[in-house]
């Protein structure tokens, strides 16, 4: 299992949000590349970066920073924010990016979210984000009236390498993991998914764990790591 440090940009610096909310915010590092730095150097393996001004504003706002991130660490780097047009995601991957992560085109426009699998073979993944079971979009703000149940099917077949599962309710909580959640997700797809929201301490990898031979890939973790409710080291070692 792959345990990705969040890298989340917000104004420049690298912040932490409860529950996605623009004005829960937590301020972490007035430097996103060097953190990234700082958890490479720790031996992550790969990073998760998220443009939250992007994801708000649905503009690419903080391009160059990201770049920087890429060129300065020699590990896959996954992106996700404000990426909604098939121009954004090829630049972001001429950038060095290795992977986008996709979250409202691909719930509001189907026609350019399968473009842009076919454009990008293996390099664009979903991001699954729900309360009490419904998918939020637009930087978790608006409701798609959609379930995970009424997507996946069309996303496996328009091209989706992989999901990322958030649990909203949980996210920069440390609350845990919501474990069922990922069990009914894993047995619903072939895809590897990638779990975040609630991994906040050594007990939560564990119970992680057993779902990797499900399906499970890996795990994010933010606030924990930053605020040290887990060992990011200790983590890593385990797998």
């Amino acid at each position: 299992m792959i345990l990705y440090p969040a890298i989340d940009i917000k104004g420049g610096a690298c912040v932490r949000l409860k529950q996605g909310l623009a004005d829960q915010v937590t301020v972490f590092s007035p430097d996103p590349a060097a953190m990234a730095a700082h958890w490479v150097g720790l031996g992550a393996k790969a990073l998760h970066v998220v443009d939250l001004d992007g994801a708000f504003s649905g503009e690419p706002l903080n391009k160059e920073l990201i770049g920087r991130i890429c060129r300065e660490n020699n590990v896959p780097v996954q992106l996700g924010g404000g990426i909604r047009d098939l121009a954004t995601a090829k630049a972001y991957v001429e950038a060095g990016v290795s992977r986008v992560i996709i979250g409202t085109m691909a719930l509001a426009d189907p026609d350019t979210f399968g473009a842009l699998c076919h454009a990008l073979p293996g390099k664009v993944g979903v991001s699954l984000d729900a309360v009490d079971g419904r998918l939020k979009t637009k930087g978790w703000v608006e409701d798609s009236g959609l379930t995970v149940d009424d997507v996946l099917p069309r996303l496996t077949e328009q091209g989706a390498a992989f999901l990322v599962y958030t649990d909203i309710s949980r996210d920069g909580m440390q609350t845990g993991v919501n474990i069922e959640a990922l069990e009914s997700l894993l047995s619903k797809t072939a895809l590897p998914v990638i779990a975040a929201g609630g991994v906040a301490t050594i007990d939560d990898v564990q119970a992680l764990a057993p779902l990797c031979s499900k399906g499970l890939e890996g795990a994010i973790s933010g606030r924990a790591i930053y605020t040290g409710t887990l060992d990011f080291v200790q983590a890593i070692r385990m797998f």
